[in-house]
């Protein structure tokens, strides 16, 4: 009986499957295998491995240098959407300020007449000021200032004799700026030299 149990042992022993693994890269270190990159490289003479060697390096240079145009690319849309978005929320304010400009031009005539001060609006065109201030509208257009045509709207035109350039002789609605934006040109009487 002893002799069948080895008999059977023997052939389990013959029947289980002998796996080879004849992978090039390790699966557990990720490393080519020594007789797999021998076995491919056997046949190449030392200057097809140098040549090998060349190429593989300008391979690397290549694919450093994409990835550095790569990383530019990416940097340059970063300043772009950067760009745009600051751009856009200027455009938001500035629509927003265009909007609320008749009421400052209504406030300011009231202001001008004596007629805001001791009221309630008075506190409304102060706080709306403020909010002017604090997104960077500035308000341009004072009497006596040369007259600049990118910001003024010249809607009379005064001679005067005192005049020696063209200046701004009356405001008659201010304008606004938003940094380099101008909301609204200020329309004003421009004073100009007598013609002699």
């Amino acid at each position: 009986m002893a002799s069948t149990e080895d008999e059977n042992n023997q052939e389990n022993e013959n029947t289980e499957p002998l796996v080879t693994d004849k992978r090039r890269v390790d699966p557990e270190t990720g490393d080519v295998r020594p007789e797999a990159a021998d076995a491919a490289l056997g046949d190449l003479t030392p200057e097809d491995l140098e040549l090998l060697e060349e190429a593989e390096r300008d391979l690397v240079a290549e694919y450093r240098d994409r990835a550095a145009r790569a990383e530019a690319e990416l940097q340059n849309f970063r300043t772009r959407v950067e760009r745009d978005r600051q751009a856009n929320r200027e455009a938001v304010i500035a629509e927003v300020i265009r909007s609320l400009l008749p009421a400052m031009d209504d406030l300011d005539r009231a202001e001008a007449h004596g007629d805001l001060s001791g009221t309630p609006l008075e506190l409304v065109a102060s706080k709306l000021r403020t909010t002017f201030e604090r997104y960077g509208v500035v308000h341009v257009g004072v009497a006596g200032e040369p007259f600049d045509p990118s910001i003024h709207e010249a809607v009379m035109r005064v001679p005067s004799p005192e005049a020696t350039s063209e200046t701004v002789a009356e405001v008659i609605e201010g304008g606004y700026t938003l940094g380099e934006r101008l909301i609204r040109a200020a329309k004003v009487a421009v004073s100009v030299p007598t013609d002699s």
